[in-house]
């Protein structure tokens, strides 16, 4: 049949809004890992049923883990971390599946880099190094400022210069005092007056149970345009007054919750969320170094949504500043492979998930599983290339 893997694309990304989905099917044309990165649902589809894979220990995962997919945030202890970012696809899974992504998305995302497939087979074997290592010890750390090394401390150095002024001034203009949204439909979008009138009553009936409720006035409302996978689902970007106009205003976002592209797929028994807002939250609270201030579970006219602050601080790792010193990237890959098994051994032993001596030992055999995984990332890599083109020609028609 032709044009199959747009119809599957088309049909997982179903009711979603179709401006905003023109946007996402353009980025996905840009190369293979912009593709990679917003079909997370094909990655899971065409998983084997059958695998020796599958017997791998049941780890809470983001589900979603790829080289784009970590970043710096401020924690609710006001110090600035660096771990995974991005739970919406969380769920309980064999720890296999987690890393068989990253590992594909290496090897996809090695051409952007300007890494060829031999450094980029190498970063993998960096990555499950550390990965290894850190769970064979069985102790969950952290990054931050006093941890961090190569580009993930320059990272973290560099968040101590920014401001809350120059954050806000990219993205709202002041006039007599008071800020407000630029509209530009790149990264925000005017929201009709139903849709402002209850996000103003969703924030309003959460704020009232947090500790200082005036500081989440809302001064203004807009349709908020990120990201790549989620592209097309509700999203709205708040400004509140925070701690004073113009200059102390703060940005919360709250972004619909959808069902994992994991669970039609998973054999494990998953726990029962009211909502998928609160398996989001949930997931990453448990798996995350330290929680982000604010992140909650919330309902929206009857929908489900996740709630947390738009920060300064927030940032990626600029991967393609290596600057032809492949030791920089083998850094980053080792840091991003001890997060991971961090995270795993952080959530260990809760709701299904695998104690942290299952881990240990698991990791102790490594090879077992390491070259099983590392033959079907590379055999992903090359089905990931080939839908990508067989999307661009049809998008292109």
């Amino acid at each position: 049949m032709t044009d199959k893997v747009l119809e599957r694309i088309k049909e997982f990304n179903k009711g979603r809004n179709p401006e905003r989905l023109l946007l996402k099917y353009t980025a996905m044309g840009a190369n293979s890992f912009v593709f990679f990165r917003g079909t997370c649902h094909l990655f899971y589809e065409d998983w084997p049923i059958n695998s020796p894979l599958n017997d791998a220990p049941p780890v809470w995962v983001c589900g979603d883990l790829h080289l784009e997919n970590f970043g710096s945030y401020k924690g609710d202890n006001r110090l600035v971390y660096f771990d995974v970012n991005d739970f919406d696809e969380g769920a309980l899974a064999p720890a296999t599946w987690e890393i068989a992504r990253f590992l594909t998305s290496i090897l996809v995302g090695a051409d952007t880099l300007g890494v060829n497939q031999s450094d980029a087979i190498a970063l993998c074997h960096c990555f499950l190094k550390a990965y290894t290592g850190a769970l064979a010890l069985g102790t969950a750390r952290t990054v931050e400022a006093a941890t961090a090394e190569g580009m993930v401390a320059d990272l973290l150095e560099s968040l101590k210069l920014r401001r809350r002024k120059d954050f806000l001034d990219r993205r709202t203009e002041e006039k007599k005092g008071k800020r407000r949204f630029i509209i530009d439909n790149k990264r925000t979008a005017a929201v009709s007056s139903k849709e402002e009138s209850s996000v103003q009553s969703l924030i309003k009936n959460w704020a009232a149970k947090q500790n200082n409720p005036d500081f989440f006035k809302v001064l203004d409302v807009g349709t908020r345009i990120a990201g790549t996978g989620s592209l097309g689902v509700k999203r709205y970007v708040i400004l509140v007054e925070g701690k004073g106009s113009p200059d102390g205003n703060y940005l919360l976002d709250i972004k619909q919750a959808t069902p994992s592209s994991l669970a039609p797929y998973l054999n494990l028994s998953q726990p029962k969320w009211a909502n998928d807002a609160e398996r989001i939250v949930a997931i990453q609270k448990r798996m995350e170094a330290m929680p982000q201030a604010w992140v909650s579970a919330v309902e929206m006219e009857g929908e489900p949504f996740v709630l947390r602050g738009l920060q300064p601080t927030q940032d990626k790792v600029s991967l393609d500043r290596w600057n032809g010193k492949l030791r920089r990237l083998e850094k980053v890959l080792k840091t991003m492979g001890e997060i991971t098994a961090w995270n795993q051994l952080r959530s260990s032993g809760r709701q299904g998930s695998a104690i942290a001596d299952e881990l240990i030992y698991w990791a102790e055999n490594a090879s077992q599983w390491h070259s099983s995984l590392l033959d079907y990332a590379q055999a992903y890599f090359n089905k990931v290339e080939a839908d990508y083109q067989e999307f661009s020609a049809a998008i292109t028609k």
